[in-house]
């Protein structure tokens, strides 16, 4: 599996942070020819599933995900489930084509600064493990573009 993270500080509360973080279709509008399909009404909790819809028309496949670990911050930034000023969302994706995790962590660095660090181990079925680096490579750069959008940097 391709194992990759990025790190990203912003000039955000850490609610901002995570409202941004978990809102899944603003995260498909950031990925070229993606859209997020399927999902579950409310709040982002432990449970909840979407799928992102990549491709054209007829061409191109679903990455169905559900969230397995929710812990936001809290409402002032300054406790949450995860301890002081910080939130994990870890997702699970269990597709056909897409298989491995995601965690995003949201932590408070100083009043309205937070840091937020992605880690994500990405497998793409029928790929040999050879692949695994450029994966890597390619996820960093998509899913930073992504990041940094959402962050407010681009």
């Amino acid at each position: 599996m391709a194992l990759f993270r990025i790190v990203r500080d912003a000039p955000l509360s850490p609610a901002e942070a995570w409202r941004r973080l978990t809102d899944w279709p603003a995260h498909a509008a950031r990925v070229p020819l993606t859209r997020a399909t399927a999902v579950t009404p409310g709040p982002v909790r432990a449970g909840s599933r979407f799928t992102m819809r990549t491709g054209i028309g007829p061409a191109g496949f679903d990455d169905p995900m559900e969230v397995v670990r929710c812990e936001p911050p809290g409402p002032d930034g300054t406790a949450g489930g995860a301890g002081a000023g910080m939130g994990v969302c870890r997702l699970e994706k269990r597709g056909r084509v897409i298989t491995g995790w995601a965690e995003i962590e949201v932590r408070e660095t100083a009043p309205g600064s937070v840091r937020v660090t992605w880690t994500e181990e990405l497998r793409v079925r029928g790929l040999p493990r050879v692949c695994d680096a450029v994966l890597a490579c390619a996820g960093r750069w998509v899913f930073g573009r992504a990041l940094s959008g959402l962050m407010g940097d681009n």
